[in-house]
């Protein structure tokens, strides 16, 4: 259940992805990520954590960055994505569009990461008429730690 009205078509799938599949476009921000790693590191048997979003065509990572390097830094080889038809009207990179999916794209699959925070997906909701953050597309998911583990 998504607490946002969109088109749905927009979602594409959730599954687990290797995370070598998958193109970051942003860099993090350290301090952040190592706050996340903490916190997942204190879980014995399972953590629940949203999903990334991807674009369904190109496997780059439009939301979700620091969850992705955090998980493969911990050693997960496999992470819950949702795939998003990240060309759809519907998805915007930030208010004033100042970098366009197609540049965001072909940074992420030529590995030139940009700066933290650079884009700020949003997405359009249909009731409210306003753009949201496209996380809210994100669904959450159990991860077993000690079978995760057991996979590296």
């Amino acid at each position: 259940m998504y607490s946002i009205d969109f088109d749905n078509t927009i979602i594409k799938s959730l599954e687990l992805v290797d995370t070598n599949l998958l193109f970051p476009h942003e860099k993090i921000i350290k301090k952040n990520s190592s706050t996340l790693t903490n916190f997942l590191k204190s879980f014995d048997d399972y953590i629940i954590i949203s999903s990334i979003l991807c674009c369904s065509k190109t496997m780059v990572i439009i939301d979700g960055h620091h969850r992705y390097f955090t998980l493969k830094k911990l050693g997960f080889k496999k992470i819950p994505v949702t795939k998003i038809d990240y060309f759809s009207k519907s998805i915007v990179t930030n208010k004033t569009e100042k970098y366009s999916k197609q540049e965001i794209i072909d940074n992420a699959v030529s590995g030139k990461l940009m700066e933290p925070k650079s884009t700020s997906h949003k997405i359009y909701c249909n009731k409210s008429k306003k753009w949201q953050p496209i996380m809210l597309l994100s669904s959450l998911f159990k991860i077993d730690v000690k079978s995760s583990q057991e996979n590296l």
